[in-house]
């Protein structure tokens, strides 16, 4: 494993673990009150974005993306619940 591999790894680890925080923070607020959907947008698409370049790559390694693939599904997930709160948000009003 080269140097820029762990370096790599290592911002996708420090990115990940903030996801799971902010997916359970969705969860039991219940809310989309101070969440951005813009946010969630950008940041789904520069993971594509990343994982498209793993693939295009010529020293295209799997381990690299499976951290890749992990953060895009923690950011999807939140992005999901980003409508269920919205809704909720809605029926709130009610």
């Amino acid at each position: 494993m080269k140097i820029y591999e762990i370096l790599e790894i290592t911002m996708l680890l420090c990115f990940g673990f903030a996801w799971p925080f902010n997916v359970i923070k969705s969860i039991k607020a219940r809310t989309a009150k101070g969440k951005s959907l813009l946010f969630l947008v950008l940041v789904l698409i520069g993971y594509i974005a990343g994982i498209t370049a793993k693939y295009m790559s010529p020293s295209y390694k799997w381990y690299v993306l499976f951290f890749y693939y992990l953060n895009f599904v923690m950011v999807f997930t939140d992005f999901l619940l980003y409508f269920r709160n919205k809704r909720l948000d809605r029926l709130a009003q009610k």
